[in-house]
Parts: C-alpha cells; sequence; structure tokens
C-alpha cells in the first residue's frame, strides 16, 4: 500500500475530508486520446490501482463498451463483461478498480443528475468534458455521507 506522503504535497495542504486522486500524464494523455477519438458519443472505461484513506492511486485505465444505444451522447452503459475483464486484471496485479471515467461530449466535466443516481460510494468518477476540439477539462468526483458528490483533487 502506498504511503499518504507520497498522495499529497505538505507544502500544499489539502482539508482532511477531500481525497486525493493521483493520475500520470501518461495515463491523463491515453484518456484524453480516447475521449476524443470517440467524439461525440460519451466514452467510458475503468480506473485501476490502489488506495489508502487519502489517495487514490491510478495504476492503469481501461476502456470499455458503452452498451447505451438510444441516447449515446448524454449517456453511458459500461459493458459488464468489460467490467469483469478489468476487474479480474486488477486483482491479478495487486490493484482494485478504483471508479470510472467518462466523458461529457459538449458539456461540463461536472456529474450529472444520472451519474449521482448510478454512483457507488467510495468510486472515483473521473469525467472529461470534451468536444470536437478536444478535453477542457478533466474533474473527479467521490460520494460523501450524504450521497452527494464531494470533487477530488487531481494530482499527476
Amino acid at each position: 500500500m502506498i504511503k499518504t506522503a507520497e498522495c499529497r504535497d505538505s507544502r500544499f495542504p489539502i482539508p482532511s475530508h477531500m481525497v486525493t486522486l493521483q493520475l500520470s500524464e501518461f495515463l491523463r494523455a491515453s484518456l484524453e486520446r480516447w475521449a476524443h477519438a470517440g467524439y461525440p458519443v460519451e466514452t467510458c472505461g475503468l480506473l485501476l490501482g490502489e488506495r489508502n484513506s487519502a489517495c487514490s492511486t491510478i495504476k492503469r485505465v481501461t476502456q470499455a463498451k458503452n452498451l447505451s444505444h438510444e441516447r449515446t451522447r448524454d449517456r453511458y452503459l459500461l459493458d459488464p463483461q468489460d467490467f469483469l475483464a478489468a476487474d479480474n486484471a486488477a486483482r491479478a496485479n495487486g490493484m482494485e478498480v478504483l471508479g470510472i471515467w467518462h466523458t461529457h461530449p459538449d458539456h461540463p466535466a461536472r456529474p450529472s443528475e444520472i451519474d449521482q443516481a448510478a454512483a457507488w460510494p467510495e468510486w472515483s468518477y473521473l469525467i472529461l468534458a470534451v468536444t470536437r476540439d478536444g478535453v477542457k477539462d478533466i474533474r473527479s468526483w467521490r460520494l460523501n455521507g450524504d450521497m452527494k458528490f464531494d470533487e477530488e483533487v487531481i494530482q499527476s
């Protein structure tokens, strides 16, 4: 398990209720490529890695099929077979599924009501705002005890 010190820079304190999401520039670039290539359809996948009480460290990102066919521009339905494959790969490598990434074509990187209704506690929900020109914003969210989203701090 990683230590908190690896996740946070003590020069910039983060409130104790906030969780940090570590995402390397390499993995971020992969997500941005997939998001731009999938535009204008919502694309999605999984975040795999390790976590402790203060930090989730993304070690691998995967793509998944979006099984939503009626509303592909504003809905995603992650393929359960892709989820199982990612979960098995994570476990085989000493990791776990930490959350889901998905895109919001031509919309802000904030969770929708549908996102909130489908969210699971303890998971990160990384949202990429994408337009035909590419990714405009990346933000991550996690449900709090009141079942509302709090924004996570993303560090490279």
